[in-house]
C-alpha cells in the first residue's frame, strides 16, 4: 500500500470538510472550527491526564446524537471552552443543527489547550474574547487555511520548540477514500530528536513537508528525555483526523483510538499526566471503504496515524516566534 499526500495536503482534501481560524497576536491565543458540510459522523478518544473538553459524552457510539455539524479547538484553558458557544452561534446563524421539534441546536463539540502563561496579555476583563474568537473561526472556514502560528496554535508550545498547527492528507487508492488530520500541538513532549532538527515523524514523512532531512542519524538515549518544565495541567495536543469513507459511530471511534497513535509517534514523551491529549474522529460518507470491512478499517486506522504525525511535524515545523516571549522555532534554528 502507497500513500500520497492530497493537493492541498491538508484536512480539507477530505470532500465536506472545512477549515477556519480566529487569533488575537496580543492575546497570543485563538481558536480553529473544523466546520462540516453536511451533519457527520464522529467520534473520539481522549487520554493524558488534564484534558478539557465539551460535548464529547455525545460522541460515544450509544449516544442519540449520529452526527456533528463542527468541531471547536482553542488556546485559552477553560476559558476557550466559550468559543465553542461562538461556533454554535455562526451555524445557528446558517440554519445548521439537530432538530428537535422546532427548533435546531447545531452540535460541537470542543477541546482546548493551556497557554495562559505563553506570555500573552490575558487581562480580558470579565468575559474572555473566545466566544467572539470562534464565531470569526466559524465564518471564516473554507478549503484553504494557514498553518503554524495561527488560531488555536498562536500561543502553543513544546518542550524545546515554539508548538503550532499543522495539517496533513493522505490519498489511499487501494480503499478508495482519503484521510486527513490536523494537530495543535501544545505538548509537554517534543516533536523533534533531542535538540537537533530532525523529527520524529521523519519516517512518515511525504513530498518534503517538513523539511526532507529524512530522520536521525543517530538517536542517543538524552533524545528521549527532553527538558522540559512540567505544569500540572499546562500541555496538550488537540487533534483531529477524517475521512471521506461511510463509517458508523463504533467505527469512528475506532479510528480515534488508532489514530492517538500517531501523537505517540511524533511526540516524546506523549499522553503524560501533564497532557490532556484528545483526538476526534470524524467520517463525512462520501465515499465506500473498499476491500473486507476488518482488514479496511485496521488500515484506515494506521492510515490516519501516520497522518496524524505527519500533521505534528508540519505544525512545529511551520510555526513562527511571533508572540510575546515565545519559544525559538524551528525555522528560526535551523531555516526553512
Amino acid at each position: 500500500m502507497r500513500l500520497r499526500a492530497g493537493p492541498r495536503n491538508s484536512i480539507t482534501d477530505v470532500s465536506g470538510v472545512l477549515v477556519g481560524h480566529a487569533d488575537d497576536g496580543r492575546l497570543a491565543s485563538g481558536v480553529t472550527a473544523i466546520v462540516f458540510e453536511q451533519p457527520t459522523v464522529a467520534s473520539v478518544d481522549v487520554r493524558g491526564g488534564g484534558p478539557g473538553t465539551r460535548e464529547t459524552d455525545l460522541l460515544l457510539p450509544e449516544r442519540t446524537v449520529q452526527a456533528i455539524d463542527a468541531i471547536c479547538l482553542s488556546g485559552g484553558s477553560a476559558f476557550g471552552l466559550d468559543a465553542a458557544s461562538g461556533v454554535m452561534a455562526a451555524l445557528a446563524e446558517a440554519g445548521r443543527g439537530f432538530q428537535v421539534g422546532s427548533a435546531r441546536v447545531p452540535i460541537v463539540p470542543a477541546a482546548i489547550l493551556f497557554d495562559l502563561l505563553n506570555g500573552g496579555d490575558k487581562e480580558w476583563g470579565r468575559f474572555p474574547p473566545y466566544r467572539d474568537l470562534g464565531h470569526t473561526a466559524a465564518s471564516a472556514a473554507s478549503h484553504d487555511f494557514a498553518l503554524g502560528s495561527v488560531g488555536a496554535g498562536l500561543g502553543a508550545r513544546t518542550a524545546n520548540l515554539k508548538g503550532g498547527l499543522g495539517s496533513a492528507s493522505s490519498a489511499v487508492e487501494e480503499l478508495g477514500v482519503t484521510v486527513g488530520a490536523l494537530a495543535v500541538v501544545n505538548a509537554l513532549g517534543s516533536a523533534t530528536v533531542g535538540d537537533g532538527r530532525h523529527f520524529w515523524a521523519a519516517p512518515f514523512e511525504l513530498e518534503s513537508e517538513f523539511g526532507g532531512i529524512g530522520p536521525a542519524a543517530d538517536v542517543s538515549q538524552d533524545a528521549w528525555f527532553p527538558a522540559s518544565k512540567p505544569m500540572a495541567g499546562g500541555h496538550t495536543t488537540i487533534a483531529m483526523v477524517a475521512t471521506d469513507a461511510a463509517l458508523t459511530k463504533t467505527e469512528a471511534r475506532s479510528l480515534a483510538v488508532m489514530a492517538q497513535n500517531g501523537l505517540a509517534r511524533a511526540l516524546v514523551p506523549c499522553h503524560t499526566p501533564l497532557d490532556g491529549d484528545v483526538v476526534f474522529a470524524a467520517a463525512t460518507g462520501h465515499a465506500e471503504l473498499s476491500g473486507e470491512r476488518v482488514t479496511a478499517l485496521t488500515w484506515l486506522g494506521h492510515i490516519a496515524a501516520l497522518t496524524l504525525s505527519r500533521a505534528v511535524a508540519r505544525g512545529v515545523y511551520e510555526a513562527a516566534g511571533t508572540t510575546p516571549g515565545a519559544q525559538p522555532s524551528w525555522k528560526g534554528l535551523f531555516g526553512s
